[in-house]
């Protein structure tokens, strides 16, 4: 049964399962029952059922986590030794390029094969010396080196061998054939060389190339043993019961944990799903579970099979311990649903009691439960809720809250009376000189500045509103000032998605104005408006007014931050300025928000301001006005 169908079939147990249990509930009619008998009943199904099932589950769940871990552990296994063999290759077939390292081997590969004998045998003693230094000494994986060049052989081998000779060569290549640079891999038992003991090897095959004469000189054979396949796969062989072997695509085996199956065609490789993770092949006790990876440049496949009987053996350990757990929870939760079910139900009762009396209100129960347990607590929690009910009725919560809402509303309305007189002197002293484009600018700027300060319904405002009643204000101070002030407004978003109390900016511009220009003769004002992140990781707006005017020195620095950090609520002395921002900021969003004032002497002074992101939709949740609607 494939793991999907038995999904599906333990889905369907549960839903029936479910089903009979409800109209086992049905039957009994827990609907009307004592509390008392719904605990017992509900214990002891919330027990025998889901052990029940656990135990089912546990066994199920606990076999298929081993075949998903091993079927995704040994594939990843098995593309790292890929990558070892491929290095390992990688590496063999560099060994063949050492032939060129030797002038006295190329002289002699040069050289017509027409000699006396004592030449041949002088060239031979070079070139077999040469194979046995470079090759045998340098690699005990080496079986034997044989070069082929112009009706000459040159061998030089570890072990005595056969089947390799120019009178009776089996090998299916002759001398010359068209390799190119490239090596070519005879797999085993496609060559007839024999060695004693017949050790297991690969053949690499690479012709010599005269490269001033572009001729091929021969060719050179490096007979590799599979030590180094067998050496990579040693720790995927220590499962006794797991078989491995490495193939090519053609399903010819080049390894196997069974010595005897090198050389063979394993047919079977055309059946396979996939050749890159694991599946599971037969079915019942003879289910198992192959994984398989292949390499990118040799396209040599390597399996990993292993009876599943093998990865499971450890479940029925599992499986009894879990049906001994579910005969002792049973009979444990039975008795202690009894226990429960009494202790609980009694308490819970009287306290449900108390609270129908509230719910009729009655404020003034007292609450006889003195237990420590959830319940007593709950009852505590319970009598402490109606006692701070009570002292919040006595002390007209709902008033205080309509005159903060008032306070607040005569800070946002007023409007500072020097700024009133000192405009319409620019203005008059504008008509005098006439100047009819200034004076109608102005009075246009100033009427906007009052229809933006009289409109009071807006608890909140767009930002761009803000923006554009603050470049008013800083327009018509900038006709008073003229060269003497200068100013930029830059806003990082979009600012009629968001909104912000009124008349947060013109008191912080007005402060900057009034001691800046006391001690210079420029003042330069930027204000910032964009969006940020807090803490918590959500949208924020912070506002900055910064100016270049004569600072603040640390003692008068230290003064105004101790009133900053004051009760928001108290008097203020200072009429609407930067204390009255701070407090209506801190009343409206808490304490999290803030206005912070930053400054050195000679250095300019900032000030920031950073309130929640606040748009359309989620104007209404704040502060709605209370009254007759018309702003009163």
């Amino acid at each position: 049964m494939t793991p999907l169908l038995w999904d599906c079939q333990l889905i369907l147990q549960g839903r029936i399962l479910i089903n009979m249990i409800s109209k086992l509930l049905e039957n009994i009619k827990l609907k009307n029952s004592r509390l008392s008998t719904k605990l017992i009943i509900t214990y002891i199904l919330l027990t025998v059922i889901p052990m029940g099932l656990l135990g089912v589950l546990a066994y199920y769940e606990y076999t298929k986590s081993i075949e998903e871990k091993v079927g995704e552990y040994i594939p990843k296994l098995l593309k790292q030794a890929n990558n070892n063999i491929e290095n390992s290759l990688s590496e063999l077939e560099r060994l063949p390029e050492l032939i060129y390292s030797s002038s006295d081997v190329m002289s002699v590969l040069r050289d017509s094969n027409y000699k006396n004998q004592s030449k041949l045998h002088q060239d031979q003693f070079v070139v077999e010396s040469f194979l046995t230094n470079t090759y045998l000494d340098n690699s005990s994986e080496i079986l034997g080196a044989f070069l082929l060049s112009k009706n000459r052989s040159f061998v030089s081998t570890r072990i005595p061998y056969e089947g390799f000779n120019l009178e009776n060569l089996s090998l299916p290549y002759g001398e010359e054939h068209d390799l190119g640079e490239k090596v070519t891999l005879i797999l085993p038992k496609q060559a007839s060389v024999k060695f004693d003991g017949d050790p297991p090897y690969i053949l690499l095959m690479k012709q010599v190339t005269d490269f001033d004469n572009r001729k091929s000189l021969g060719t050179l054979f490096l007979a590799v043993k599979l030590s180094f396949i067998k050496d990579v796969l040693a720790d995927l062989e220590e499962e006794k019961n797991a078989t491995m072997w490495v193939m090519n695509e053609d399903g010819q085996v080049i390894y196997h944990t069974n010595a005897s199956k090198i050389g063979s065609v394993f047919s079977e490789i055309k059946s396979y799903p996939l050749l890159n993770g694991s599946f599971q092949t037969g079915s019942g006790k003879e289910k198992t579970l192959i994984s398989v990876n292949k390499s990118t440049r040799h396209k040599w496949i390597i399996v990993h099979s292993i009876p599943l009987r093998y990865l499971t053996m450890g479940t029925d350990m599992v499986r009894n311990v879990t049906v001994l757990a579910f005969f002792i929870l049973v009979i444990i939760s039975s008795l202690i649903s009894v226990f429960l079910a009494w202790t609980v139900t009694k308490p819970i009762k009287k306290l449900g009691n108390l609270m129908q009396d509230v719910k009729e209100g009655n404020l003034s129960v007292s609450i006889p439960i003195d237990s420590k347990d959830e319940v007593g607590v709950l009852a505590q929690s319970f009598d402490s809720m109606l006692t701070e009910i009570r002292d919040l009725i006595r002390k007209n919560y709902s008033i205080e809250i309509r005159q903060k809402n008032a306070e607040l509303y005569a800070l946002q309305s007023q409007i500072n009376p020097h700024f009133m007189y000192n405009t319409l002197q620019t203005i008059n002293m504008a008509v005098e000189d006439g100047e009819s484009e200034t004076v109608i600018e102005m009075v246009t700027l100033l009427g906007r500045m009052l229809r933006y300060s009289l409109s009071n319904k807006e608890r909140l405002v767009p930002i761009s509103q803000e923006v554009d009643h603050i470049q008013d204000y800083l327009k018509i101070q900038k006709f008073r000032f003229e060269e003497r002030l200068t100013y930029k407004v830059q806003t990082e978003l979009d600012s009629g998605s968001y909104y912000t109390p009124k008349f947060i900016l013109q008191p912080l511009v007005e402060n900057s104005i009034k001691y800046g220009l006391e001690k210079r003769k420029g003042l330069t004002i930027n204000i910032d408006v964009k969006e940020i992140l807090n803490t918590s990781g959500k949208k924020d707006i912070l506002f900055t007014v910064s100016d270049n005017g004569p600072g603040i020195n640390q003692e008068k620095l230290e003064e105004l931050n101790c009133k900053l950090k004051s009760d928001p609520m108290g008097k203020r002395d200072s009429g609407f300025g930067i204390l009255n921002v701070h407090a209506r900021v801190m009343m409206m969003f808490g304490n999290q928000y803030e206005l912070k004032v930053s400054s050195s002497i000679e250095n300019g002074t900032g000030i920031t301001i950073q309130i929640p992101a606040i748009s359309k939709n989620d104007v209404s949740s704040y502060f709605t006005i209370q009254g007759d609607g018309d702003g009163k």
